[in-house]
């Protein structure tokens, strides 16, 4: 049996991965790219990657393949008819970040709600120093509590997020872009009433036909002036260009994303023009990778396999 890693690095050097040795030889490449990955899988029983895409041109040659494993919970890199008509299994990982992104979720609100960075500036560059007063308050902030906290995407990320922003007294409403029926126990709302009421709005959608682009200059000219906006959703859920326009004409009061239309960031990305970290908060696609997320995440494809393997064992053994 041999288990090939195409970008372990996408998983990290402090998780401990020996678990795989058991099950059989195991092979590891930091990263692959496409023009790599024949030669790299040519005698691969099972293939575990993130971001390589996986279809005819990169595995057309691995005769061994039995299983692509995805250290990830979405699948747009597989090509799933040609995996199918293969007969080549795929796994793919769900649930194991929720308490990681929505700790970060809120991790970047506060950052931005409390204008941190200010604060931590204005005390590190000595001005509280024999200051006049006890206190410094020049910035603004505010209580979540009585905020209404809209949120796009209800799956367990959001209402993960929904139950904490309760619990800080946050009025929560959501909208559905798929137009799902309404889920019990939440307060549903349609996109308009969402945009207009929203103080914060957090988006943990996915990407798809119903939320590409869904955050445009018309989106966003009927939000809130003081609205903090936090996508830690898909990156192309928001056209970055009307995000960097509202931000600069104000429009909203500030925005933290996890998540980006190109990345690594491209260069030419219009949000490197606002320097103000009052306005704006970009951290590099981190939300997920708390220790005990990837920890959790790589338990969950080790077992994966283990269960693959049993039954492909046994399917074998009742075909003799």
């Amino acid at each position: 049996m041999k288990i090939v890693f195409l970008d372990v690095k996408t998983i990290g050097n402090d998780i401990d991965l020996s678990m795989f040795d058991t099950l059989g030889e195991v092979v590891k490449y930091d990263f692959s790219t496409n023009e790599q990955v024949p030669a790299r899988v040519s005698d691969a029983d099972i293939i575990i990657l993130n971001k390589v895409q996986i279809n005819e041109q990169t595995i057309g040659l691995a005769k061994n393949l039995k299983l692509v494993c995805v250290t990830a919970t979405g699948t747009n890199n597989l090509d799933k008819d040609y995996l199918n008509s293969h007969g080549i299994a795929w796994r793919n990982v769900a649930g194991y970040s929720t308490e990681s992104v929505a700790q970060h979720t809120f991790a970047m609100l506060f950052y931005l709600l409390e204008k941190l960075r200010y604060y931590d500036d204005y005390v590190k560059n000595e001005n509280y120093v024999n200051d006049t007063i006890f206190t410094h308050f020049a910035e603004q902030f505010h209580q979540i509590n009585g905020m209404t906290w809209g949120i796009v995407g209800l799956g367990n990320i959001g209402r993960k997020v929904a139950s904490i922003a309760s619990a800080f007294g946050a009025n929560v409403i959501y909208h559905s872009a798929s137009g799902a029926p309404a889920q019990e126990g939440y307060t549903q709302v349609d996109f308009d009433t969402l945009l207009k009421s929203s103080d914060i709005l957090s988006v943990h959608a996915p990407l798809n036909e119903h939320t590409e682009n869904l955050f445009d200059a018309h989106a966003f000219s009927k939000m809130k002036s003081n609205c903090i906006f936090l996508n830690l959703g898909r990156g192309p859920i928001v056209v970055e260009k009307d995000l960097t326009a509202a931000l600069e004409h104000e429009q909203i009061a500030a925005a933290g994303l996890d998540v980006l239309c190109m990345e690594p960031m491209s260069p030419d990305n219009p949000l490197l023009k606002i320097k103000d970290s009052k306005k704006l908060l970009i951290t590099p696609h981190i939300a997920w990778a708390s220790v005990e997320a990837r920890t959790t995440l790589m338990q969950i494809i080790f077992g994966q396999i283990k269960e693959f393997l049993r039954r492909d064992n046994q399917n074998a053994e009742t075909t003799i």
